[in-house]
């Protein structure tokens, strides 16, 4: 008698999430449910002593979710992020934009300075 065997599985790829990528999520989760990521940019940063990466991100929020963007809005600086071999230098809200028509609307951007711990 022989035994069936069942064909080999392919390896399960692992995709590795970069620093951004957990910043984004983290600062999306900070942001509630109801907030929506329009942008997200992220450029090199380095000084003489520190390297990371700045990040530019816009999250809008409608309707009843504007008062989950004012809480963002307070929350953010003071914010204390956990993000494994990262530090979150600078946490700070660029701008803030409200509009009435067609709906309510809130559009805020913000800027993060995300740096390699050594």
């Amino acid at each position: 008698m022989s035994a069936e065997t069942a064909p080999p599985q392919p390896a399960r790829r692992r995709i590795r999430r970069s620093p951004g990528d957990r910043l984004r999520d983290a600062v999306i989760a900070l942001a509630g449910k109801d907030a929506v990521l329009a942008r997200h940019i992220e450029k090199s940063w380095a000084s003489i002593t520190f390297a990371g990466t700045r990040h530019t991100l816009e999250i809008v929020y409608s309707g009843d979710g504007i008062a989950a963007g004012e809480r963002f809005i307070a929350d953010l600086p003071d914010h204390e992020f956990a993000l494994a071999g990262q530090l979150v230098a600078d946490a700070v809200i660029v701008s803030a934009d409200h509009a009435l028509l067609p709906e309510p609307r809130l559009s805020v951007t913000c800027e993060l300075l995300l740096l390699e711990e050594g």
